[in-house]
């Protein structure tokens, strides 16, 4: 009986990529999240993100995992526009699992990032097991909601401000970035949003459509919609698939789901909402709008503490130490933290901490999006005093809720 030969386990080297690069980059993707880009996605990520961006992991010179990151700005409360480093495209191919591509990756990744100075780090996690050993904390929360729009009542103290029009894709196309970007200035996790990715939003792809219609627009001096028409025919209901909802002021907010709530030919609308939205509260059955989803949006990397905090503003005033560990980086340390009209000083220090966490639950307090107390709850974040986690969570509140501006 002859014994199998040894499994031979190559090497994995990291490396930045070159122009030559693209084609096998874009085929670790396509296979690793199961999709064939269409020429317009192509498009988009080379527009979007610089070749010297990418990191690739190569065995024996073969690529076998990838990962990038684009340069944008982020909303943190306050308004504050924070310079942010977008990770994306994460994959490393089935047949190298176990042999340290991710780590190193994401480690010559971050290496570049810290290199540019930017506070934060962000992205989108495909798997949510992933990334907190590398100091991400999920910061927003999305639910996808659904309801029959037949049965939505306004209440009579809910106005009913108008405004809102229907328009062509070309004139949607002049107005939409506008009434984005001053939206994106209010709202904690949003980010500028750059002219290629709004082409590719307006070119609209079929690939992308999951068979429903192409892209109808709802606009309002403040606001907008987009949505698409599914079902309707071979005995699948008829549908209303809210694609985005942008909406700077309370008028706009519900002037756009009043004409939602009034189109035609359609039974149930489905959406993407923050659990904070009002929409609930202002229809007569509390119980219509049901929820079928909830889900991490955003996650956060905090990788200049005191830069990141001093940036956003606060909604108490607030003094403690505050130890915070960074196993994969070296942003962790001891903190001095005060807060005073809102505004904040963050200095290392040699005191003793009253408050201790890892930096990604920092990561997922920093927009107001979590609790310090769930975390307490959880025995993620510790304090020598309830006192201290109660500051914490008054302190780190926001305005507004924290949304994520586009997906990347």
């Amino acid at each position: 009986m002859s014994t199998p030969a040894p499994t031979v386990r190559t090497a994995v080297d990291v490396r930045t990529a070159t122009d030559s690069d693209w084609p096998a980059v874009e085929l670790i993707d396509s296979v690793g999240f199961g999709y064939h880009p269409v020429e317009a996605d192509l498009t988009l990520a080379r527009t979007l993100t610089r070749t010297e961006d990418v990191v690739l992991a190569t065995a024996e010179d073969v690529p076998v995992g990838v990962a990038m990151d684009l340069g944008f700005d982020l909303t943190v409360p306050g308004g504050a526009q924070l310079p942010t480093r977008g990770v994306t495209w994460v994959s490393v191919v089935p047949t190298h699992r176990r042999r340290g591509a991710l780590r190193a990756l994401l480690t010559e990744l971050h290496t570049k990032i810290a290199a540019t100075g930017a506070p934060l780090a962000a992205l989108t996690a495909s798997e949510a097991g992933i990334y907190g050993r590398f100091g991400y904390g999920p910061a927003t929360v999305l639910d996808t909601v659904r309801f029959d729009r037949r049965f939505a009542r306004f209440r009579d103290s809910t106005p009913d401000p108008g405004g809102v029009f229907i328009a062509d894709a070309k004139s949607a196309a002049e107005r939409l970035p506008g009434i984005y970007d001053r939206w994106r200035r209010l709202v904690p996790g949003a980010q500028s949003r750059p002219q290629a990715h709004w082409d590719h939003t307006f070119a609209d792809p079929e690939a992308h459509r999951e068979g429903a219609s192409a892209l109808f627009f709802l606009v309002h001096p403040d606001g907008y919609a987009t949505f698409r028409r599914a079902g309707g025919s071979g005995g699948k209901e008829a549908a209303t698939v809210v694609d985005e909802l942008v909406a700077v002021t309370p008028d706009a907010h519900i002037a756009l789901w009043r004409a939602l709530c009034g189109l035609d030919l359609t039974v149930t609308i489905e959406a993407h909402l923050h659990a904070d939205d009002p929409l609930r509260l202002q229809l007569t059955d509390y119980r219509l709008v049901r929820t079928t989803g909830r889900a991490d949006d955003l996650w956060l990397r905090i990788m200049d503490v005191p830069a990141a905090l001093e940036a956003r503003t606060y909604a108490a005033d607030l003094e403690t130490v505050i130890e915070i560990r960074d196993p994969f980086l070296d942003a962790g340390g001891t903190y001095a933290l005060t807060v005073r009209d809102g505004r904040a000083q963050c200095r290392r220090t040699d005191a003793t901490a009253r408050v201790s966490t890892d930096i990604d639950v920092l990561g997922s307090l920093y927009l107001g999006g979590h609790r310090a107390r769930t975390f307490a709850a959880a025995n993620r974040l510790s304090a020598a005093d309830p006192a201290e986690v109660a500051a914490l969570d008054i302190a780190f509140g926001a305005e507004r809720p924290a949304v994520l501006g586009w997906g990347f």
